[in-house]
């Protein structure tokens, strides 16, 4: 990429929505040039833009789980777990004996609530499942490595960034709701008029109602990309175990890591999960005995090289 397609996904992981001609006004080029690039990176390197909501503002919670199996069910059972809705980054890790994924469920899940919680225990060909819940979120959603990659000045950063008050309390969500938040997961920059048609409602309700969703923090908008356009070609799974009363230092200073994109607090037998990005095993492994050695309180890590991706955020790609 050059600059201007980096400091246009920079941007549009910053603001999903923010229009081409504020893009282009801070790259120093026109509107045209910018709506150009984009349609490319979508048509040439699946780049796309998607609405997502935050799980905790809806009442529901985020999972990581790990699913061992024989080795020879992962790619199947990868690809039926990636065409669930509630799932995302659904990946086989460990030299192929795991499948490593997010899931989404109800905060009181319970049985049909939660089908691939429930029925994973069971299927066959799988050697075990571990759930760790996710307690705190250091970094992800709305931060990616497109966050801190590009060209664009903290000043330009701040700028774009949307101000957010997040709500109190779970919100209800109305029909229209869902069919808002369905259509902008498909194309975060879907126009009012096809979310007007999606929703049934008018273009002046749909965009008081976006704006009532973000700035809420309900609503976040994250970029699906190929993390080779930014040279990074591995990533890996981290799971570590840190002193309980060092917990939240060493999540906040993963966060700051430039190799990461999500970090957080988990029950389980380790209790902090990062997903890196490097640029090839060496590179992972000056990560591993450098900054991560650094983290206070680190009593173990065991790490999970990914070695096929099925499903990113919602795109399916194997």
């Amino acid at each position: 990429m050059d600059s201007v397609e980096a400091g246009l996904l920079q941007a549009l992981q910053i603001d999903g929505r923010v229009p081409f001609a504020v893009v282009g006004e801070l790259l120093g080029v026109s509107d045209q040039t910018v709506a150009r690039r984009y349609a490319r990176l979508r048509v040439e390197s699946g780049v796309r833009v998607l609405g997502a909501v935050w799980p905790e503002a809806v009442g529901q919670q985020l999972w990581l789980v790990r699913v061992r199996c024989a080795p020879e069910a992962a790619v199947g059972l990868a690809r039926a777990l990636a065409r669930q809705r509630e799932t995302s980054w659904v990946q086989i890790a460990s030299g192929g004996a795991e499948i490593v994924c997010m899931v989404l469920a109800p905060l009181d899940a319970a049985g049909e609530d939660s089908a691939v919680l429930t029925r994973l225990p069971r299927t066959p060909r799988v050697t075990g499942v571990s759930a760790h819940c996710v307690l705190h979120s250091f970094v992800g959603g709305q931060t990616s490595p497109l966050t801190r990659n590009g060209p664009l000045t903290p000043e330009q950063c701040a700028r774009l960034q949307p101000e957010i008050t997040p709500v109190d309390a779970p919100l209800e969500l109305s029909a229209g709701d869902r069919a808002l938040l369905a259509a902008l997961a498909v194309d975060g920059r879907a126009g009012l008029r096809a979310l007007a048609a999606a929703t049934g409602w008018s273009q002046t309700t749909v965009r008081r109602r976006l704006k009532q969703l973000r700035d809420s923090g309900t609503l976040y908008f994250d970029v699906d990309f190929d993390p080779a356009l930014l040279g990074l070609r591995m990533s890996a799974a981290l799971w570590l175990t840190i002193a309980p009363g060092d917990l939240a230092a060493a999540g906040t200073a993963l966060a700051r890591h430039e190799q990461v994109s999500f970090a957080a607090a988990t029950t389980g037998e380790s209790n902090l999960y990062a997903s890196v990005f490097c640029g090839g095993s060496v590179a992972l492994y000056e990560y591993l005995t450098g900054p991560v050695t650094g983290l206070p309180g680190v009593r173990s890590v065991e790490t999970a090289p990914s070695m096929r991706v099925f499903k990113q955020a919602v795109t399916i790609v194997g």
